[in-house]
């Protein structure tokens, strides 16, 4: 939901009962439009966030606390400066506008003196800005002095809150049944009339109005809904995912919280993993996409190189026809005809000599030539097969990092590509890799496990039974998936299912039909010295399984939590 005044008058409200006589231990500033507050109050401690970024500005309580960078921005460091074990003495929102304001108690050994921090909320236009006495100390976002802009936000300026909008404030009942009039005598837009022209709804809430009063909301309908200060705090659903929280909300598809706090807090917490997870995963990609890019532009040109060679046999035959021919052949010809003795036909071959070089010399001249070829080729096709191997490689975890769903499935994969320096390692304290646990499902009695990544495959090859059925797509990059026999027969149904799985999490998911093979764990080897995931199999068996995650199965703690 938007930041609306009506949304945020509930979140100062929950905000000042929550932090009211606690006192500031910690400020960190996580990024360039993040503040972080570490409060204790009597109820224990609190963090808060303050998002000031154009589209996901709030005020939000966190369950953690995100990495501050290693030297506090300008900005951090003056809140720190005046801030640190300050007392908050009120939270209130600026009546009908989009900003909260903190008041501080800050005593230090030489003074007591009060400041008020305004957090304003107002998308791209949100920011932070610090007073004492109405007087600007800071701002998160400043103004310059030349710059054109109706408020001047630097430090001595005094603070003015933003031009009041041409709007009805809900409040006045009767400026809102006169502007009704008009509205019912054009048959209009309801929900778009209300966020035009009544203070502090957006769009969003003015949409919520009109369901709570099947679309036919009256003057004292919006007066009683925007000034009543009752909230039913929910998140709501769309397809399965969290898609907003609403203050109170008519639709059915929601889950109830205790307050607007928590509604918002277990919603953003969702947005900002799944944004996190999609910012690591195209991270992940970019490395990935650029090496295999690299590695097929050289491919290419191996084969340029080999396609210059295709001819070395012909080359060395000309050598071997001047060498049968230099009695015919004389110093100054610049070509001639030789009958060529490999052809049953008995045809002849036309052969370019170098008028300047004595018969010899020609013929040595292919056969250097010839020579110079056949060690290019053979050169170049072990190149070009290590660079295949390596092009294979990096597609497989390519192929995992499609696959993957949750941050979880991303870690150790990070770790790979940080051994193969296609990342940077920024810690310089070698810390002892994160193992992260296998996929696990549970299908008829039977436990099937599946890798997360290349890493993850080697070692479930290691960890399971010679006797334990082993899976892996026959043509595409895949996790490895294990069904744990424990010395039972398996049923067909659920080799199906492990099959099913391991389509799934390969490159192959998008098509209907995936050819699976499967064996027994002893007949797959891994040779010494190959790239991780890469195994050799026997004894096998094949079937078509139609990819499928069964979710329902998935035993996974760590997967992305959603509210619902």
């Amino acid at each position: 939901m938007p930041q609306d005044a009506f949304t945020i008058k509930f979140v100062a409200k929950e905000l000042e009962n929550l932090l009211v006589g606690g006192k500031i231990s910690k400020i960190t500033q996580p990024s360039r439009d993040d503040l972080t507050f570490i409060i204790y109050t009597r109820k224990g401690t609190v963090k808060l966030e303050a998002c000031f970024s154009a589209s996901k500005c709030r005020l939000n309580l966190c369950g953690f606390e995100k990495p501050a960078p290693k030297v506090a921005p300008a900005f951090c460091m003056l809140l720190r400066k005046h801030l640190q074990n300050a007392e908050i003495t009120a939270v209130e929102q600026i009546a009908g506008e989009r900003i909260v304001r903190f008041d501080f108690l800050c005593t230090s050994e030489f003074e007591t003196k009060n400041l008020s921090l305004f957090c304003e909320l107002m998308g791209k236009y949100s920011n932070a800005v610090l007073c004492e006495n109405g007087i600007i100390l800071g701002a998160l976002k400043t103004t310059a002095i030349g710059e054109s802009t109706r408020r001047v936000l630097f430090t001595g300026a005094k603070y003015t809150l933003p031009e009041r909008q041409d709007k009805i404030n809900p409040e006045n009942v009767s400026a809102l049944e006169e502007a009704f009039k008009a509205l019912n005598d054009t048959n209009g837009d309801r929900a778009k009339f209300i966020a035009d022209r009544v203070l502090g709804v957006a769009y969003s809430t003015a949409l919520e109005i009109c369901a709570e009063f099947n679309e036919e909301p009256t003057a004292n309908d919006v007066n009683r809904y925007i000034c009543g200060g009752i909230a039913q705090p929910c998140v709501t659903f769309l397809n399965g995912e969290p898609n907003d929280f609403k203050v109170k909300s008519a639709d059915k598809n929601k889950r109830v919280y205790p307050s607007v706090l928590e509604a918002q807090t277990a919603f953003y917490a969702y947005v900002m993993q799944k944004q996190t997870f999609e910012e690591a995963k195209r991270k992940l990609l970019t490395a990935v996409n650029s090496t295999v890019k690299k590695l097929e532009k050289r491919i290419a040109t191996f084969d340029a190189r080999l396609f210059e060679c295709r001819d070395a046999e012909l080359v060395k035959l000309k050598g071997e026809l001047i060498t049968a021919n230099i009695y015919a052949v004389k110093r100054g010809m610049d070509s001639f005809e030789a009958v060529n003795y490999y052809d049953e036909q008995g045809g002849k071959i036309k052969i370019a000599l170098d008028k300047s070089l004595a018969p010899a010399d020609n013929a040595q001249k292919y056969y250097k030539k010839y020579a110079k070829m056949k060690r290019t080729v053979i050169s170049v096709t072990e190149q070009k097969r290590e660079t295949e191997e390596k092009l294979n490689y990096f597609n497989s975890i390519g192929a995992h990092i499609c696959a993957a769903e949750t941050l979880l499935d991303l870690e150790e994969t990070e770790e790979e590509l940080k051994i193969c320096g296609l990342l940077k390692d920024d810690n310089k304290k070698k810390k002892p890799a994160k193992i992260s646990p296998f996929r696990e499902f549970l299908c008829g009695g039977f436990k099937i496990l599946a890798g997360r990544n290349n890493l993850q495959n080697d070692r479930l090859l290691k960890s399971v039974s010679p006797q334990d059925l082993w899976l892996h797509t026959k043509t595409y990059h895949s996790s490895h998936a294990v069904i744990l026999t424990e010395g039972k027969p398996v049923p067909n149904g659920v080799i199906l299912t492990a099959a099913e799985i391991c389509a799934y999490y390969s490159d192959g998911r998008g098509a209907s039909k995936v050819p699976v093979d499967y064996c027994l764990r002893r007949f797959v080897k891994k040779p010494p010295k190959t790239n991780a995931g890469f195994v050799i199999y026997t004894d096998y068996k094949t079937l078509l399984a139609e990819p499928n995650g069964h979710g329902e199965l998935l035993k996974d703690e760590n997967s992305t939590e959603k509210p619902q």
